[in-house]
């Protein structure tokens, strides 16, 4: 019989659910930076076989909303656990368990079955260690964190895991196989993602962005494509970054344009890897403001959970 199902990653900012979707599916799908907060949309990746198809969920990480951006942001991420038939919990060796309550709640009451991974386990070897004996130090640890979380989520399956390392992905791809439902595929088998190509272009500029500018301009920036035609030789492509104020609009330009330039520089290399075309690329900044506030402009971006 065929398997197929939806596996969905959640779990809090900076823990590394998108450097896993992307081992588990094989491809980059989600961009990861070391800040938190990158990953802003609910993003599909498709594992396909003769035998099975595994539908991965990235989804951004849960927090407390300030503004209507976060509100989406939330909204996708309690959207995975509405869907799910076999759901990713997140976590890492440093966080505190008990961070957003609310939200372990409703994880708690699920009834379906629930993978809690506790990534970057390697982090655990490089802390310092009070006695020569660090292997056994760090096991204890492990440990500790694994009964806690155990407290928590009692009917979890606990797996420890590193996704930059691939330590123990291969074990929890083979668990998720054993999960699925009988069921036929739900997308073509071909295909990878359900999101267009002129996503992908807008994510991978947002990157770079997330990469060479520091404190609130990350965050008041959103990235659109306003022009993608293909050929047989060459893609050519038009975006736009959008700012919420003119000062900041100056910061990504910068002195004479030397920041914006090195932006593009990097996005159209990571475009050209990603497509595997040679790319021509052209980015324009606009003011656009408050619009991580405006249910109209969130609505033009693609922030709409249903």
């Amino acid at each position: 019989m065929h398997k197929a199902g939806f596996v969905n990653i959640v779990g809090n900012p900076n823990v590394g659910k998108s450097t896993l979707m992307n081992q588990l599916v094989g491809e980059r799908i989600s961009i990861a930076t070391f800040k938190a907060q990158t990953t802003r949309h609910r993003i599909m990746g498709i594992v396909n076989t003769p035998e099975m198809q595994i539908v991965f969920s990235d989804t951004p990480g849960v927090l407390k909303p300030n503004y209507k951006l976060q509100e989406s942001m939330l909204a996708f991420s309690e959207s995975a656990l509405q869907d799910a038939d076999v759901l990713l919990y997140v976590t890492d060796v440093v966080e505190n368990p008990e961070k957003n309550m609310d939200f372990l709640e409703k994880v708690q009451k699920l009834d379906l079955p629930v993978i809690l991974l506790i990534n970057k386990i390697d982090e655990l070897a490089a802390q310092p260690s009070p006695t020569r004996n660090a292997s056994t130090t760090s096991q204890a640890r492990l440990a500790t964190i694994v009964e806690r979380w155990h407290a928590l989520l009692p009917k979890a399956e606990i797996l420890p895991i590193s996704a930059k390392n691939k330590f123990g992905v291969d074990i929890l791809l083979k668990r998720i196989q054993e999960l699925l439902p009988e069921s036929p595929a739900y997308f073509d088998k071909d295909q990878l993602t359900d999101k267009p190509a002129r996503f992908f272009v807008s994510e991978i500029i947002r990157e770079k962005i997330l990469l060479y500018y520091d404190k609130e301009i990350p965050y008041s920036v959103e990235v659109a494509v306003e022009r993608f035609k293909e050929d047989d030789k060459h893609i050519h492509i038009n975006a736009i970054i959008y700012v919420e104020r003119d000062s900041q609009k100056g910061i990504i330009i910068g002195h004479q344009g030397v920041a914006l330039k090195k932006v593009s520089t990097e996005a159209r290399k990571s475009l050209e890897k990603f497509f595997a075309k040679p790319i021509f690329l052209e980015i324009f900044v606009k003011v656009d403001k408050d619009w991580r506030s405006s249910d109209r402009e969130l609505e033009h971006f693609g922030y709409n959970p249903e």
